[in-house]
C-alpha cells in the first residue's frame, strides 16, 4: 500500500481528532496529518496551499490527497466550507479525495454531500472505513493493515 502525501482531519472535536489521528498513524497511510477545529482553518489552509501561497520547506504544508470532514462545526460548518472548496482550482481538487465523516444519518446531509461529490462515511472512523476508501479511490490493491 502506497502512502498518501498528507490527510487533513477537520473537525471541532479534540478527542475525534486525536483518535482519528492515532488510527492513520497505526495504519502507517501517511506521514503527514493536520487537524482544524472548524472550516475556515481549513479553507484558509487550502486556499493557500491550492494557490502555492506559503514557503515550500514548510512541512506543515502539504498538498492532501485525503480529507475528513466534519458537518457540525462553529464559525464554519462542513457544507459552507465545501461550498468554498469548490472554488478552488479544479486540478487541485482533483488530487483530493473529499469525505464527509459524520454522526449525521439525516437523508438531507447524505445528498448535500453527493452534491459535492463527497464520500460520505458516519462516526467513528475505523479500520475497515479506511480500507474502503484505499481500495475505492487509491490503489488496485486491498489494504492489508
Amino acid at each position: 500500500m502506497r502512502k498518501l502525501s498528507g490527510i487533513l482531519l477537520i473537525d471541532d472535536d479534540d478527542t475525534t481528532n486525536f483518535l482519528n489521528q492515532r488510527l492513520l498513524e497505526r495504519m502507517q497511510v501517511t506521514d503527514q496529518i493536520r487537524t482544524f477545529v472548524n472550516g475556515k482553518q481549513a479553507f484558509d489552509y487550502l486556499y493557500n496551499v491550492s494557490n502555492n501561497n506559503y514557503d515550500p520547506s514548510n512541512a506543515n504544508y502539504f498538498a492532501p490527497e485525503l480529507i475528513f470532514l466534519d458537518i457540525n462545526m462553529p464559525v464554519m460548518d462542513g457544507f459552507e466550507m465545501l461550498e468554498l472548496y469548490e472554488r478552488l482550482d479544479k486540478d487541485f481538487r482533483s488530487k483530493i479525495v473529499m469525505t464527509v465523516l459524520t454522526t449525521s444519518t439525516h437523508p438531507h446531509d447524505t445528498t448535500n454531500s453527493a452534491n459535492y461529490a463527497a464520500e460520505y462515511l458516519t462516526k467513528p472512523l475505523t479500520i475497515e472505513k479506511i480500507k474502503y476508501l484505499f481500495e475505492k479511490y487509491f490503489s488496485d490493491k486491498p489494504v492489508n493493515n
